[in-house]
C-alpha cells in the first residue's frame, strides 16, 4: 500500500471538506497465469498488488454528492437520487454505476464527499477500474452500514462495469482486488467464484511488469470473437464450458471445425491445465517450473489464441536471451498492455535498462518498467 498516495488523498480531502474522512485502499491486480480462461469457467491465478486506488470518503449533509479525482484535478457533483450513465463519462461512470447498483438492491445511501487518487499505470492491464469500483462500494458499505459481504460487493462492482461502463468483464479483476492476500496469489475457480491462496516464495527473483504502452484496435472485436468460438466449441461438445473439455474430446470433433477454432479451443484447454501445474509447482517450491509455464502460456497466447502483438512478442524474446530471467508472458486481453517477467533481483536494474534500450530502438517509442509485490486486498486504512 502506498503511504504517500494515502497522505495526498487525506490532505486534499481535509482542505476541501474540512472533516476527517474514512480512508479505503483498493489494489490493482496482476494475473500470474490463466489468461482468457475466466469466460470459459476455468481457473486463473490473480493477485492483488501494492499499487492501487486510495479513497477518502465521508457522509455529506448537502443535497449533492461530490467526487474529486485528484490525479486529474476534476470535480464531479451529482445527486444520488437520479443516477444515469454519462456519455464519455470516464471515471465518473464507475462511481455512478456503484451507486445505481446499490439502489437496485434497495440499499439506501445518502449523499457523500470523496477524493480519490491512484498509482496504477493506465492501459497496463492492472485493472484500475475494478480497484476504483471496489474502493467506492467498500467505502459506502462502511459509511452507510449496508451490511454487504465482500462477495456481494464484487458483484456490484462487476455490474457497475457492465451497465455503466459498457464492459462485459468477467469477475476475476474485482475478485483479486477485493480478496487479495499478502505475498500470495489466488487460485481462482471462475465457475464457483471461490479461491485458495497460495503463498509464493520467489527467492532471489522478483516480478517485473513491462508495459508496451500500446493498445491495438483489434482488442475489443477479437475478444468477442474468441468468446464466441469458445462457446460454439463447447456447444458442439455438449459441455457447459471449455473448462470441462480435454484434448481427446476436442480431437473427436476436429473434422467439424476450422483449424483456427481448433487451435483457439486447444489453447484454453492447455492453459487451464497450466494453471493447475502452476499451483503444484508452488507447493513444490519449484521456481524454475513457474518460469517455464509462463513461457508456455505466452507461446499459446501468441501462436494458438493469436492475441499477442509484435511488441509483446519482442519483449518475451528479449527475456529469453537473458539467463537471469526464468519466464515471461503477455498479461491481460492482448494486442498491447504488459508482459509479466520473473527476473533475478540483482539483475533487475540492468535488464530494465537493456530492454528499454532495445524496445526503443525496435519500435521508436518507450516501454515502461515496474516492479510489483503481491499484496492485501481492499481494506480500510486505520
Amino acid at each position: 500500500m502506498n503511504k504517500r498516495l494515502i497522505k495526498d488523498v487525506k490532505r486534499s480531502f481535509k482542505e476541501q471538506f474540512k472533516t476527517k474522512p474514512l480512508i479505503v485502499f483498493s489494489p490493482g491486480r496482476i494475473n500470474l497465469i490463466g489468461e482468457h480462461t475466466d469466460y470459459n469457467d476455468g481457473f486463473a491465478f490473480p493477485a492483488a498488488i501494492n499499487k492501487g486506488i486510495a479513497l477518502a470518503i465521508s457522509k455529506s449533509d448537502s443535497k449533492i454528492s461530490k467526487s474529486f479525482a485528484l490525479n486529474k484535478e476534476e470535480l464531479y457533483e451529482f445527486n444520488t437520487k437520479n443516477v444515469k450513465p454519462l456519455e464519455s463519462g470516464g471515471w465518473r461512470n464507475y462511481i455512478l454505476g456503484v451507486v445505481a447498483e446499490l439502489q437496485i438492491l434497495g440499499k439506501p445511501i445518502g449523499n457523500f464527499n470523496s477524493v480519490f487518487a491512484g498509482n496504477i499505470p493506465g492501459g497496463a492491464g492492472m485493472s484500475s477500474s475494478a480497484a476504483l469500483e471496489n474502493s467506492f462500494v467498500f467505502g459506502l458499505n462502511e459509511l452507510f452500514d449496508l451490511g454487504l459481504s465482500k462477495h456481494k460487493m464484487i458483484l456490484i462492482s462487476q455490474k457497475a462495469e457492465h451497465n455503466f461502463a459498457g464492459v462485459k468483464c468477467g469477475i476475476m479483476d474485482q475478485y483479486a482486488s477485493m480478496f487479495g492476500v499478502k505475498k500470495s496469489a489466488l487460485l481462482l475457480d471462475c465457475r464457483t467464484v471461490e479461491s485458495k491462496p497460495y503463498k509464493i516464495n520467489f527467492h532471489d527473483y522478483k516480478l517485473m511488469l513491462i508495459n508496451t504502452n500500446v493498445k491495438h484496435d483489434l482488442s475489443e472485436s477479437a475478444y468477442n470473437n474468441r468468446r464466441e468460438v469458445c462457446e460454439k466449441v463447447s456447444k458442439l461438445l455438449h459441455l457447459e464450458a471449455l473448462r470441462d473439455a480435454s484434448k481427446a474430446d476436442l480431437d473427436k470433433i476436429k473434422g467439424d471445425i476450422t483449424d483456427e477454432d481448433y487451435q483457439q479451443a486447444l489453447y484454453v484447454i492447455n492453459e487451464n491445465n497450466r494453471v493447475k501445474q502452476f499451483s503444484e509447482a508452488i507447493k513444490k517450491d519449484d521456481i524454475r517450473a513457474l518460469g517455464d509455464l509462463l513461457y508456455q502460456s505466452h507461446e499459446g497466447l501468441s501462436t494458438n489464441y493469436k492475441v499477442s502483438c509484435a511488441e509483446l512478442d519482442f519483449l518475451v524474446e528479449c527475456s529469453k536471451e537473458n539467463p537471469h530471467i526464468l519466464g515471461s508472458r503477455m498479461m491481460g486481453g492482448g494486442f498491447g498492455g504488459c508482459t509479466i517477467n520473473l527476473v533475478k533481483k540483482d539483475e533487475f536494474k540492468k535488464f530494465k535498462k537493456d530492454v528499454s534500450k532495445k524496445f526503443r530502438k525496435e519500435f521508436e517509442k518507450d516501454c515502461s518498467v515496474y516492479s510489483v509485490k503481491l499484496s492485501q486486498g481492499t481494506q480500510v486504512v486505520k
